[in-house]
């Protein structure tokens, strides 16, 4: 298959997260990683800065959704802002989720700014043993 690339388009998205905070109709994007742990897909976010209770969890079907707002701090009426370099605004990912995983047993925790989101795998798509019978004898196929 023959893909066009465009070598700014990355450079564009990274200048436009750091540049616009995100708004809900626009949110900006989080860092996450995700990995398999045991039985398990454990999905962790970035999110330093946020309160618990500013973090939003879906799941709707096979898709994963994740919301979270980073809220100015509240100062003084004699404060002077110098600088102002972390990003205020909504964040947002979204993920398409295995039909192998158990979406009705996902558990979130939240710790140090980090969101930590254990997806575990279906008992269905567990690999297991399968029994082979010996038969006594021949059997007859009747058609």
């Amino acid at each position: 298959m023959l893909m066009r690339t465009d070598p700014f388009r990355e450079l564009d998205r990274l200048a436009q997260q750091l540049m616009v905070p995100g708004t809900w109709s626009k949110p900006s994007a989080m860092p996450m990683d995700a990995y398999r742990e045991g039985d398990e897909y454990v999905v962790a976010f970035d999110l330093p800065g946020v309160t618990a209770d500013a973090i939003d969890i879906d799941v709707e079907r096979n898709m994963l959704t994740v919301k979270a707002e980073r809220r100015p701090v509240v100062k003084a009426d004699d404060v002077q802002m110098e600088l102002s370099e972390r990003p205020l605004g909504i964040f947002s990912r979204q993920i398409v989720l295995a039909d192998t995983l158990d979406t009705e047993h996902i558990q979130a925790d939240y710790d140090a700014g980090v969101l930590t989101v254990r997806i575990p795998i279906a008992e269905r798509a567990k690999p297991r043993k399968i029994s082979i019978g010996v038969g006594s004898g021949s059997k007859e196929i009747a058609g």
